[in-house]
């Protein structure tokens, strides 16, 4: 009974150091996942929720999420919040920018933690370009050409371009929410050049919005082979990450698992 017992709790552990031997593949990729943050950077005309849909999908895969919440001020200002959140990172993280964020990331991607950038339907500027600048030999977007500067230079979506140009793929009770809580969003920020450019020295991803409003969509095939990113091409309004939530969480978390 005694050699039985003794095979037994032998054979036990064989079988439990097999089992352990065998899930190391994922073991390892949930190690990855979670030694990860993923930077969510929102652009102009909105604020952190537009990243709502993506982020429970990213959390559901062990990845840590911060969502930053710019100021909306200047480039300088926007780029300093993100490189706040980067350097209180203790892994490595993944700057996703849209619109004005691709911007933002491009300039605030300095760190050695960063291991990827992934734009979102966003500008990718190279250095001592301004917004202003870009897309000169493109069509002016629908949305773009409803923006005006108010008496203190500031621009905003009117609620109706927000439902016909930002988001024309979103239900327009959650469209109507998104214009009551977009920032102003100054107009002299369009000509703040960027001096660093962090796509040259990091892997890149792109998504491109084919139906985008508000930045055109041959512009950001452009910028996804100026950076010779990893390109994923969706059927969207300007916002890909409220319309197509998933597909944009799949792009996002193969930037993790590299």
């Amino acid at each position: 009974m005694k050699t039985t017992s003794k095979n037994a709790l032998i054979l036990s552990a064989a079988l439990s150091a097999a089992a352990a031997t065998i899930a190391l593949p994922g073991h390892a990729l949930a190690a990855s996942a979670n030694d990860t943050t993923v930077i969510l950077v929102h652009g102009a005309f909105a604020d952190g929720s537009s990243w709502n849909q993506v982020t429970p999908l990213l959390q559901a895969k062990g990845v840590k999420v911060i969502a930053v919440q710019n100021p909306l001020s200047s480039l300088a200002d926007d780029v300093a919040a993100v490189q706040r959140v980067v350097d209180a990172q203790t892994g490595k993280v993944v700057l996703v920018g849209h619109s004005w964020g691709g911007a933002v990331i491009t300039q605030a991607g300095s760190s050695d933690k960063i291991k990827a950038l992934v734009y979102v339907a966003a500008f990718a500027p190279s250095e001592g370009e301004t917004l202003g600048s870009l897309g000169k030999d493109y069509p002016v977007p629908a949305g773009v050409a409803t923006l005006k500067p108010d008496a203190n230079g500031n621009l905003e979506l009117s609620p109706e371009s927000f439902a016909a140009n930002f988001a024309q793929d979103v239900a327009k009770e959650k469209t109507a929410v998104l214009a009551t809580t977009q920032g102003l969003f100054p107009a002299k920020a369009f000509g703040e050049q960027v001096t660093y450019v962090a796509w040259k020295n990091k892997p890149n991803y792109y998504i491109v919005a084919s139906k985008d409003r508000m930045i055109d969509p041959g512009l950001q095939a452009a910028f996804a082979k100026k950076l010779n990113a990893v390109t994923t091409t969706v059927s969207s309004s300007h916002v890909p990450m409220l319309s197509q939530p998933k597909a944009v969480a799949e792009a996002i978390f193969a930037a993790v698992q590299r």
